[in-house]
């Protein structure tokens, strides 16, 4: 599933060809997203202007003239921009043509993705109005992470998985901060320290950095807004690495299960 810096390469691909341009035709193939795209959606959106392209956690904001479109990428979507009239493939459910003429096409094969339209505050959102700090603000550090897990007895590995805390991070992520910072990922969130905390939010803000800037993970179906795949998965310290040796202190990687999620670590490096 496409995590926080995936979103954020795709925000940073779409901006300059859609941030301030008028939307000229919309294209409905397929409304059967996770919930189905309003029918009425074309009408609407025809002739508004896209003043700003805006990431909350996962999903994609397109501030318009009179409302949001949310768009969230589901476990295998993408957003393209296609330059010429292609013709749409098989799992091209939406597009999104602009006056510049670009066209925005969303490919979702398994469908979970969202296309969705919000014309009051979009932060108060059902879907948006619960998420929990970015990662990537000023705002975020050791000491709101320390604060927010007193008395947790969670594991630390689910309480970066969960978006009420802190947002967008994701499996793949959680695993090479928790490395990074040296934290077993079985640790009770609410037994660490302020200082082990200040380390994990550092190390927390540089992988998702590193990540971005790799153009993100591509595993299985995430691409770049230019069909690219991201880089990121090449500099993994645990992740996918079971069985392997660690880069640090050559011990094996193991792999357990937290929330039917699968977790990385170091046994001598993350104690």
């Amino acid at each position: 599933m496409p995590e926080l810096p995936e979103v954020e390469v795709t925000r940073q691909g779409i901006e300059p060809y859609l941030l301030n341009q008028r939307i000229v035709h919309v294209i409905v193939r397929n409304p059967c997203l996770r919930w189905p795209i309003q029918s009425s959606l074309e009408e609407i959106l025809v002739g508004q202007e896209i003043t700003a392209i805006v990431r909350r956690a996962k999903y994609l904001l397109l501030i318009c003239s009179k409302g949001t479109l949310i768009v969230h990428l589901g476990m295998s979507g993408s957003l393209r921009l296609i330059f010429a009239q292609v013709p749409p493939q098989k799992h091209d459910h939406f597009d999104l043509e602009l006056a510049n003429g670009v066209i925005l096409r969303f490919r979702d094969p398994r469908r979970f993705g969202a296309i969705l339209w919000n014309t009051g505050d979009v932060m108060q959102h059902p879907l948006l109005a619960q998420l929990g700090e970015e990662p990537l603000c000023p705002s975020f550090d050791g000491k709101s992470l320390y604060e927010r897990t007193r008395n947790r007895i969670s594991s630390i590995k689910e309480i970066l998985m969960n978006n009420r805390i802190v947002v967008g991070i994701g499996n793949i992520y959680a695993n090479e901060a928790l490395f990074r910072a040296g934290i077993h990922p079985r640790t009770m969130a609410g037994k660490i320290g302020l200082s082990q905390y200040e380390k994990l939010a550092c190390s927390i803000k540089t992988i998702l950095s590193a990540a971005i800037e790799a153009g993100g993970s591509s595993l299985r179906d995430f691409v770049k807004c230019d069909g690219s795949p991201g880089y990121f998965q090449q500099q993994y310290w645990v992740y996918g690495r079971a069985n392997q040796p660690c880069r640090i202190c050559g011990s094996m990687i193991k792999q357990i299960k937290q929330g039917q999620r699968s977790s990385f670590y170091c046994p001598e490096c993350q104690k």
